[in-house]
């Protein structure tokens, strides 16, 4: 492996793992602070490249609208769909058992699933790039990167650099913190604590939509495209340590950086690798890379 295809390689496991991150950061959210196991979480995610699909050419001819406007518009929408979903559905799982939790959210996901069949079919579906983010880069020599990986890329980080402040430097986030401590002490502290989490749930259900949105010129939009996004960011949710924001950023770069690589090295094994990381890191640190908070 010559010094370009390394770079090309590099870059494109930090693209992959921040798009993990995207996913799994909601998931962290929902899994390690309001204890909710949410088996349909890929499901936001592939609801979020359904709407880029679906939407982008109604906002371009209503709105006047590009990618910018279709991306903002999904992310509210995913938003709105998870603070509703909370309020009906995942509001009356907090003080019950994760069996019962892992159901309801099975169902989601076959309910999802069959009006995803209704609404769009069952085809593969492609989302146009953006002109303006179609070129490419020039690494040297004959070496181009596409321009639209890098912006993936920087979204991630943006949106990371986002929530370590939000939860570090806010009152939300401080409150976010306390509630995941303290359920009860925060409530009698005058904090409402329902709302607090509806908050967190569609923040979770809108990252993993963003991530969806992103990735859909990219990777295509077809039927179950969320299964195999859920079990890896499940996997680095435990790694990171259930609950961690920072755990989940680097975790999401470990198992970006081994899927890519090992895609390339070890092409007959690749399938493993990431669970071979994550038994490693559990065997050394049982609680993950970070303990919650």
């Amino acid at each position: 492996m010559d010094a370009s295809i390394f770079l090309i390689q590099c870059l494109n496991a930090l693209q992959h793992g921040l798009l993990l991150f995207l996913v799994a950061s909601g998931l962290t959210l929902i899994f390690g602070i309001m204890g909710i196991i949410n088996l349909a979480h890929g499901s936001f995610y592939m609801i979020g490249a359904y709407m880029a699909f679906a939407l982008g050419p109604l906002v371009e001819r209503w709105l006047g609208g590009g990618f910018v406007t279709t991306l903002l518009l999904c992310v509210l929408l995913a938003a709105l769909l998870g603070y509703l979903l909370e309020a009906a559905f995942f509001s009356y799982l907090y003080r019950r058992d994760h069996l019962q939790q892992v159901l309801m959210t099975y169902g989601l996901i076959l309910v999802f699933e069959e009006v995803r069949s209704l609404l769009v079919g069952n085809d593969v579906h492609g989302v146009p790039m953006p002109a303006w983010l179609s070129g490419t880069v020039s690494l040297g020599g004959v070496m181009t990167y596409p321009v639209y990986r890098l912006f993936i890329s920087a979204v991630g980080i943006g949106v990371a650099l986002l929530l370590y402040w939000v939860i570090t430097r806010t009152r939300l986030g401080m409150m976010v913190r306390a509630g995941a401590s303290n359920r009860e002490m925060i409530g009698s502290l005058g904090v409402d604590i329902n709302r607090l989490y509806r908050i967190v749930f569609a923040a979770g259900v809108a990252l993993a939509a963003l991530a969806g949105t992103i990735a859909a010129p990219v990777s295509s939009v077809y039927p179950g495209m969320g299964h195999s996004v859920l079990i890896v960011c499940f996997v680095v949710v435990v790694i990171g340590g259930i609950g961690s924001i920072r755990g989940a950023f680097l975790a999401a770069m470990l198992v970006g950086t081994v899927e890519t690589f090992g895609q390339v090295l070890f092409p007959a094994a690749a399938g493993v690798l990431v669970y071979l990381l994550m038994a490693i890191i559990l065997l050394c640190k049982p609680e993950g890379l970070f303990k919650q908070g």
